[in-house]
């Protein structure tokens, strides 16, 4: 085996954008809470990057691309990173350092804790939050990235495809945002007082830095400087316009065209062509994203006329958007993509739709489960959510003593 320079410079390119995804989000997020929690907001987003960053270099690397144990969870082998670095593994990315695969990974991993958040802004407790954060990573995250990516892993041994993490990040993800904000409850005056945006310019500015960065997400993911890279990139921003378009005249039927939807209707279309990008084709792409915006633009309408406040519609964007990417893909991978991958059933193999559907069911179910029971334990014993006195005058304050503006 020996390193190819073009790869491992793409691939570190490819992880510092994934890495910028996250204060991404952070602006993403921040802009549609109130002023006096969008310092939580963010910082809920930022200090993930450290925690996380952490917890893989100890044990999360090797809960999830260790030596397989069982098909469920990597061995400590890589404990600490232990054996870990210049010299490629050959199971995993041959042309590039094993740090370097290790390194991209993280961001990944980064990332997926901090979509949760905007489950349950403008009420978290932090303590809380960093006490969940860290167990939700090592046990719903590393697990199901080993059964996705993980040699053994038992969605990967039934021929499960996942490009890029749309089961192992986005259904995760939104399931688990689904779950935390049931034990969570509802905001203080939530359906009774206003809740409005404060800042949309941020929301826009982390969309755009957030499609950006899902080149990397996505491109990446081939793990080379290839041709396959090139079919993420440009089917990643085909199913991101289709999905912003989609969505524009959907808010435009209803009303006015919507800035704020339509940079949702974006990061929905990403979403979405996540587990495909680099199994189809750029005209698929068009329906993957296109078809992704109602999804989600409906589960969105569904949710507010429920009694439930998953404050940001996590579940409505990653999780349905990943839910429908992951089925999406078993629709339309071809071989003429990516060989190392399948024929969907529009190629002629219904097979792998069906597995497609399994690993979705297997995933969510497991998100959820997991993560109720998580929340549940931590809301009995140190506190989930913050007093009333406390939400009222806003986390910013009553969580870190700073206001955004003065």
């Amino acid at each position: 085996m020996e390193i190819d320079t073009g790869d491992t410079a793409w691939i570190l390119t490819a992880t510092a954008l994934v890495l910028m995804m996250t204060p991404a989000l952070a602006f993403f997020y921040g802009g549609m809470v109130r002023k006096k929690n969008i310092l939580s907001t963010l910082n809920l987003s930022v200090i993930t990057m450290g925690l996380i960053s952490i917890q893989w270099v100890v044990v999360g690397y090797t809960l999830a691309f260790g030596s397989d144990i069982g098909g469920i969870v990597g061995g400590l082998d890589y404990l600490g990173l232990t054996g870990v670095g210049a010299v490629p593994n050959a199971d995993y990315a041959p042309t590039i350092p094993h740090l370097a695969f290790a390194a991209y990974q993280m961001m990944f991993a980064i990332i997926t804790p901090a979509l949760i958040t905007g489950a349950f802004v403008e009420r978290v407790r932090f303590k809380g939050f960093l006490v969940f954060t860290l167990l939700w990573a090592t046990l719903v995250y590393d697990p199901v990235a080993h059964w996705v990516w993980g040699m053994g892993g038992i969605l990967r041994s039934m021929g499960a495809l996942d490009f890029a993490g749309g089961a192992v990040v986005h259904i995760t993800a939104g399931f688990s945002a689904l779950a935390f904000a049931r034990v969570i409850g509802t905001r203080k005056g939530y359906g009774k007082v206003s809740i409005e945006p404060s800042n949309i310019p941020y929301t826009i500015l982390g969309a755009g830095l957030l499609w950006m960065g899902w080149f990397g997400f996505n491109g990446g993911s081939a793990l080379g400087a290839n041709g396959l890279a090139v079919n993420a990139v440009v089917t990643t921003n085909t199913a991101a316009a289709a999905s912003g378009l989609v969505w524009m005249f959907l808010s435009w039927r209803d009303n006015k065209p919507s800035v704020l939807g339509i940079v949702t209707g974006m990061v929905v279309g990403l979403v979405a062509i996540t587990p495909a990008a680099g199994f189809v084709t750029p005209m698929a792409a068009i329906v993957i994203g296109g078809v992704a915006a109602p999804i989600s633009y409906y589960a969105i309408k569904f949710r507010q006329k429920s009694s439930l406040d998953e404050s940001l519609d996590v579940w409505a964007c990653h999780g349905m958007g990943g839910l429908w990417g992951a089925l999406a893909t078993g629709l339309f991978a071809t071989k003429t993509v990516n060989e190392a991958g399948a024929d969907g059933l529009f190629y002629g193999n219904p097979n792998q739709f069906i597995i497609q559907a399994v690993s979705v069911v297997i995933v969510v179910i497991f998100s959820m489960l997991v993560t109720y029971g998580l929340a549940t334990v931590i809301n009995k014993t140190i506190g989930l959510r913050v007093n009333h006195n406390e939400e009222e005058v806003g986390l910013d304050i009553s969580e870190h003593g700073e206001r955004a503006y003065t």
